[in-house]
């Protein structure tokens, strides 16, 4: 049997040296790190801390920007959103995308385009295609990740 937290560790740190890794913009596990630490985790508090961390770490080296409040705030929504659901599955992941979509979106409208209604709807037309790749990198990393976390429980796998 392998340890709940052992599993959920090196799933962390696979999630972090991801982010270093050569990838589409936005197609990236974090989200679902985010779903799966709330449900991997009885604290809530780790669950939101963890995507924090992973963003922080890989942040100091990729580099620091402006809508980060943003961006993290996104996770934090999304942690405390798969905290609420009784299981993830893929309505909660999609939701979650859009999630991020949105704030983290709204940020990037809110810091660096002009405060006109117009120019909200054209930052939110211009990410669309980054839309798309969190669409996909939500769904792959949470098939990856999440599902082979409920079937190793189900299988018995993974002990608490």
């Amino acid at each position: 049997m392998i340890n709940k937290y052992i599993f959920l560790i090196c799933v962390i740190s696979f999630a972090v040296l991801s982010r270093f890794l050569p990838h589409p913009p936005n197609f990236t596990p974090v989200a679902a790190i985010a779903l799966l630490s709330s449900k991997g985790f009885n604290n809530r508090w780790i669950a939101i801390i963890i995507p924090m961390i992973i963003m922080f770490i890989s942040d100091l080296v990729l580099g620091l920007h402006g809508s980060i409040p943003f961006v993290y705030g996104a996770f934090i929504l999304i942690s405390l959103f798969g905290s609420l659901v009784k299981k993830i599955n893929i309505g909660v992941v999609l939701s979650s995308s859009v999630i991020f979509f949105l704030v983290s979106n709204f940020g990037v409208w809110f810091l660096y385009y002009p405060s006109t209604f117009t120019d909200l709807i054209t930052c939110y037309t211009l990410a669309i295609p980054f839309f798309l790749n969190t669409i996909l990198g939500d769904l792959f990393f949470s098939v990856l990740m999440i599902y082979s976390f409920y079937y190793m429980q189900k299988r018995q796998i993974i002990s608490a």
